[in-house]
């Protein structure tokens, strides 16, 4: 479908005497009126003429002069309608061609995006709270690789800070000859939990908390960084289910201990840009200049240790110098905008040119995840219970469906995926079982059974080789216009970040699909009508399958 529009584009060029980049195509709100639309306004000034009259001179001087188009001005519109063979002659052939390729491009060669992502805790389990930066910054990563961008995930692993003291304490009051072979990180979360209780009445725990995070600082080898060192591959390891669990991969993996070597080099950095002072023995970069009220950066506590903002600028700097990225996505929640703000600040009052290329991608909140208790769930918990009420409803509906267990893994862990990729990532999403594992409504099993029954209708097609008489899908423009949008809606959800886009796109070609179907009989037609009903078919399968594909879930054939 881009063909036509490009066409449409370059005779409006040609005629209009508009620059390209001022020439805005639209869709109409009434379909009836045509498939594109210009809105003659940007002329009106231009020309000192009415919008309508433009549009009817326009339509006139255009009339036959885009091949496959004809055009018809409507009030200050100006209407094109694609000829129906043409248009599924098209958009069915590029779908059939490209196959998974569909809806990629390569306007990213040559630039390089920067994704953090997830950024779960060392030694504490992988709540459900991660679960949004992970499936997001995973979608965000996907959306770009398939437009042909050098994309870089990283996962910035929360492995250091004062925590660890005390961590580090408890294990050496309460567990110090324990392996943590079996079940680690519920045994490390419980030595944590238990510190937090008994603190208060031992301030002596306070005390070796602050020795074991300064000597953790030093660099020295000894029992303090050997026990840290052993915390962070236990718990990698346990991370590593989960993000197998949900096709969630990194091409690295750093902590802020990776960092570590950097700070005083980033503070130096900063110092001589001349835009810190001492406040109180500390070292910080005062910012109210940019936002009224906005507290300073610290970058250096009084004792000389330094703080998550510090070693975020450190990171920052490294992968400017290692990437020379074209955007720097991080992907955290809406609760450290202020933190990403006091970033870019810094960044600004220190005059460097790359400051607008960080973007903080947030989000809202996941609702409705917390026990009787309070407590938040687990996310290995969570696709547990998932994938057994998935494996539940598929003993009830499809009991003699072969790879049921691979199947209920698949539809149970892309249920919970798609149930927070389907909203705009700045709402809070909003956790119910009902709504998320049914199979009709606004979810990925909807989603993934009606490319399951795609392929079932394939399946028992006895195609012949037949040649595809496009003419035949006259009546199906509004399916094909859908299909034809879907490269448009990957390269908008990439510039925005925003996989919701993705995921309402392939809701409603589904809706779509399943309504045409309903009125459209596919096998024991006409031979002729049969093939290119088929071809439709198969050309909305490959479209849903990619759509799947870039939000994380997979695309079963029989469910």
């Amino acid at each position: 479908m881009q063909e036509f529009i490009e066409r449409i584009r370059r005779a409006l060029v040609n005629h209009s005497g508009l620059p390209e980049d001022e020439i805005k195509i639209e869709s109409p709100r009434d379909p009836e009126l045509g498939d594109f639309a210009f809105p003659c306004f940007p002329l009106a000034k231009l020309r000192k003429q009415a919008p309508p009259r433009i549009a009817a001179e326009l339509a006139g001087a255009l009339a036959g002069a885009i091949e496959g188009v004809t055009t018809e001005a409507t009030g200050p519109y100006l209407n094109f309608r694609v000829d129906r063979d043409a248009l599924a002659s098209s958009v069915v052939t590029s779908i059939l061609t490209q196959g998974a390729e569909y809806g990629g491009g390569d306007e990213g060669a040559g630039k390089t995006i920067v994704l953090d992502f997830s950024s779960p805790n060392i030694a504490k389990p992988f709540h459900v709270g991660h679960l949004r930066s992970t499936i997001i910054g995973a979608a965000v990563k996907r959306l770009h690789d398939a437009l042909g961008y050098r994309t870089v995930g990283i996962n910035h692993i929360g492995d250091w800070g004062a925590q660890f003291g005390k961590l580090i304490t408890a294990i050496q009051r309460w567990a110090p000859d324990e392996t943590f072979d079996a079940d680690p990180i519920a045994k490390l979360f419980a030595l944590y939990v238990r510190y937090h209780e008994e603190e208060s009445e031992d301030p002596t725990l306070d005390e070796q908390s602050r020795k074991n995070f300064q000597e953790l600082e030093s660099g020295a080898e000894g029992p303090v960084r050997a026990t840290w060192r052993r915390l962070t591959e236990l718990s990698l390891l346990e991370f590593d289910k989960s993000y197998a669990r949900l096709g969630v991969s990194f091409d690295f993996v750093r902590g802020e201990s990776f960092y570590e070597p950097l700070l005083d080099q980033t503070v130096d950095r900063i110092v001589s840009a001349g835009v810190t002072e001492e406040s109180e023995g500390a070292l910080i970069v005062r910012l109210d200049d940019y936002e009224k009220d906005m507290p300073p950066c610290l970058l250096r506590k009084s004792d000389g240790t330094t703080l998550y903002a510090t070693r975020d600028l450190a990171a920052l700097f490294h992968r400017w110098d290692e990437f020379e990225f074209d955007r720097a996505l991080y992907v955290v929640g809406s609760e450290q905008r202020l933190h990403f703000r006091q970033l870019q600040n810094v960044l600004r009052r220190m005059e460097l040119p790359w400051v607008e290329r960080v973007e903080h991608v947030d989000f809202g909140r996941l609702l409705g995840m917390s026990t009787r208790k309070g407590n938040v769930i687990f996310l290995g918990e969570l696709l547990d219970a998932a994938v057994e009420k998935t494996r539940q409803i598929i003993a009830a509906k499809n009991p003699d469906l072969v790879n049921r267990d691979e199947v209920a893994e698949a539809v149970g862990c892309g249920a919970v995926v798609f149930n927070d990729l389907k909203r705009e990532r700045v709402r809070d999403a909003v956790f119910d079982w009902d709504d998320v594992l049914a199979f009709d409504g606004d979810t990925g099993p909807y989603v993934q059974y009606t490319h399951a029954r795609l392929c079932s209708i394939l399946r028992k097609a006895d195609e012949k080789a037949l040649s595809v008489d496009y003419s035949l899908l006259e009546d199906s423009a509004p399916l094909l216009l859908t299909l034809g949008r879907f490269p448009a809606v990957v390269r908008s959800a990439a510039t925005h970040a925003e996989p919701s886009e993705v995921a309402q796109y392939v809701l409603g070609l589904c809706r779509e699909m399943n309504s045409w179907y309903g009125e459209h009989r596919v096998l024991g037609e006409d031979p002729a009508l049969s093939t290119a009903r088929l071809a439709l078919v198969r050309a909305v399968k490959i479209v849903i399958g990619n759509g799947l594909g870039l939000l994380g879930l997979a695309a079963p054939e029989e469910m």
